[in-house]
């Protein structure tokens, strides 16, 4: 399929979804997440696909929302509406998504840009990246899950002073305070993003779908609740995949697993 504003590559068991809207630092326009939640779609039953990489073209990961779509949008509510449950919806589609989603992050993500980094299970960043939610600073508040996600990633402490005082974090900042999985200087992300792949696309697929759907469900769920999904998962897991039979024959036989 042809997109205006993303690129969808799919090389080997890697998918990459390119934000290209450089000349606007990728700011996320209504019809940019549309394309992005199509492209989401068409991804769930392409089982040759183990991880989705998302990143930003040009100088930045992405800028936020588009100001100019925003503006528009406060004189006709129900656009407004429409807008941020569409977005909501393609964040949601991520964290449901059967297979681990990589952000790698370079210059800017802010606002809108940081709630997509949110919805990602593993955030690679160069260390001079500015990540941060810039709602506040323009009057406004979060609309993509920021006051719902930062605090179970970071903790309400450290989660409302981001969104209270609108500051930045640099990428090195943001891997102290968990919000990133790693920060690398900005010539070694792609060194770091290729040995990140080369992990996860030798792993079983439909182990790390189960393992990811564990985690999030863990969010809401008590301890007890969580540990009884996670029991029923290994069932179902060992039920319908072939992956666990051939895991243990492989470390039987002293060889790497054919998934």
């Amino acid at each position: 399929m042809t997109y205006d504003t993303i690129e969808l590559t799919v090389d080997g068991a890697t998918a990459t979804l390119t934000l290209n809207r450089p000349d606007a630092v990728n700011a996320l326009s209504p019809r940019m997440v549309r394309e992005m939640t199509s492209a989401v779609e068409s991804l769930v039953g392409l089982t040759i696909v183990k991880v989705l990489v998302i990143r930003g073209a040009g100088r930045g990961f992405c800028a936020g929302a588009d100001l100019k779509a925003m503006e528009a949008a406060f004189d006709d509510p129900p656009s407004l509406d429409r807008y941020l449950r569409e977005l909501n919806d393609l964040l949601f589609r991520l964290e449901e998504l059967p297979v681990p989603v990589v952000a790698a992050v370079h210059g800017y993500a802010l606002a809108g840009g940081l709630e997509l980094l949110l919805a990602c299970d593993l955030v690679i960043a160069t260390e001079d990246a500015r990540i941060g939610d810039q709602h506040v600073n323009f009057g406004l508040m979060p609309g993509g899950g920021s006051t719902q996600r930062l605090p179970r990633k970071v903790g309400e402490r450290r989660a409302a002073e981001l969104l209270l005082t609108g500051r930045w974090l640099s990428g090195k900042e943001a891997e102290e305070w968990g919000l990133v999985t790693r920060a690398v200087p900005a010539d070694g992300l792609e060194e770091e993003l290729k040995t990140l792949l080369a992990t996860l696309t030798g792993k079983s697929r439909d182990g790390l779908g189960w393992i990811k759907r564990a985690v999030s469900v863990s969010r809401s769920m008590t301890l007890r609740e969580g540990v009884d999904f996670e029991v029923k998962a290994f069932a179902r897991l060992v039920a319908t995949s072939p992956d666990p039979r051939e895991g243990i024959e492989a470390f039987r036989e002293k060889r790497a697993p054919r998934f």
